[in-house]
């Protein structure tokens, strides 16, 4: 460890100089490897998430409520038409865009999105059939029963066995009043949860909570605020998940099936409003899991990824976490077993709002660079090696 440690603070000197080096050139510096940030195609408003497809093309949501096409490097002109209408305000919108395992097969690709419901909107799935740069066949197969205009969650993944896991978040409700009744620690709403579902949408049958009829048995894990960032280690098949803080306490959790995870008991940030009150009580409660990690000050921690490319070799294992307010990519050393964060290193500062990262199939770290007001157009780059 005090290898890493002498690294980092070696990387830490050099991120200082980086920005009078980068005005000279586009190389930035790291503790292991030296790196450009190249431009892969822009013109995007609002990008939130990126996906490849077996023949090479680029899928990009727009939060707007587009899905986008880039192939060959450019963004094609027209949107892929047969995406449902979406609530887009505020944090709502066009979420997840991610294909099948099987897509070269079944063609389907997953998103997620702000379902407008009445007045008011929830997180959904859809899932349809992508052929000819169309989507078809669209099919509903989850609707969370939790409804509001903010913390959506919405991020989703594969595990490698059929399962798939969706996040949402607590509706922004306060962390005031009863906390028993507070709905991310009300089991019988999907506020503030991952969820595990079959590719269809149907429940698994070992759910953990799946014969309890109190709880809804959907839920995989719950206790959450807002999550940002959904994750399958590849070497470990751990899912990791990360989820903002309210100004601060930002988190990075390894979940497992069955735990609360403490919001708003547990919490490392500050309430909002004039008080400011911290919301740190309930640290190390009995029956709740405390995060992995934290970001104090908050990062606005995004899109999640865990890197098993070989173009970086020396970051193998590592979790990266994108940076919405602070505008950088967090690459997270992590222990020899992969369950505990060794050191932090900050990447790809001062470029924008990162909303997510992904690793490309050709091995190099892909960012979308996001605008939060939607005004301006922005980019996708990726970090590629320098010898």
């Amino acid at each position: 460890m005090r290898r890493y440690l002498v690294e980092i603070a070696s990387a830490g000197l050099l991120a200082s100089l980086a920005a009078s080096a980068s005005a000279q050139s586009d190389m930035y510096y790291s503790a292991h490897h030296d790196y450009r940030v190249v431009e892969v195609t822009n013109g995007l408003i609002q990008p939130w998430s990126m996906a490849w497809l077996p023949g090479g093309d680029m899928l990009v949501t727009e939060k707007p409520g587009r899905l986008r096409v880039v192939r060959n490097g450019e963004l094609l002109p027209e949107a892929v038409p047969g995406v449902p209408e979406v609530h887009y305000r505020g944090q709502g919108g066009l979420f997840e865009v991610v294909p099948h395992p099987d897509f070269a097969e079944n063609r389907w690709v997953y998103l997620t999105y702000a379902k407008p419901v009445g007045d008011s909107s929830t997180t959904a799935i859809i899932r349809g059939r992508l052929e000819n740069d169309e989507l078809g066949n669209v099919v509903e197969i989850f609707a969370a029963e939790s409804v509001g205009f903010g913390h959506y969650g919405g991020k989703l993944v594969f595990d490698g066995n059929g399962y798939l896991f969706l996040v949402v978040g607590d509706r922004q409700a306060p962390a005031t009043g009863d906390l028993p009744a507070h709905p991310a620690q009300d089991t019988s709403n999907h506020n503030g949860v991952v969820i595990r579902l079959h590719e269809d949408g149907s429940v698994p049958d070992d759910n953990p909570f799946v014969d309890s009829d109190d709880i809804l048995p959907e839920i995989w894990s719950y206790g959450h605020r807002s999550p940002q960032g959904l994750a399958i280690h590849p070497e470990t098949g751990d899912l990791w998940e990360t989820e903002h803080g309210p100004q601060g306490g930002d988190e990075l959790n390894r979940i497992e099936p069955g735990n609360n995870y403490g919001w708003p008991v547990i919490g490392y940030g500050v309430n909002y409003g004039a008080a400011g009150s911290p919301i740190h009580l309930g640290i190390g409660q009995e029956g709740m899991r405390a995060p992995a990690h934290i970001w104090v000050p908050s990062i606005a921690a995004s899109g999640l990824m865990i890197y098993d490319g070989d173009r970086f070799p020396m970051w193998r294992g590592s979790i990266f976490a994108g940076g919405l307010m602070g505008e950088q990519l967090a690459r997270l050393h992590m222990s020899d077993d992969y369950r505990e964060v060794v050191v932090e290193e900050t990447l790809a500062y001062d470029m924008g709002r990162i909303r997510d990262v992904r690793q490309g199939p050709d091995g190099y770290i892909y960012l979308a660079i996001s605008d939060r007001a939607g005004e301006e157009e922005t980019p996708i780059v990726r970090l590629e090696p320098v010898e």
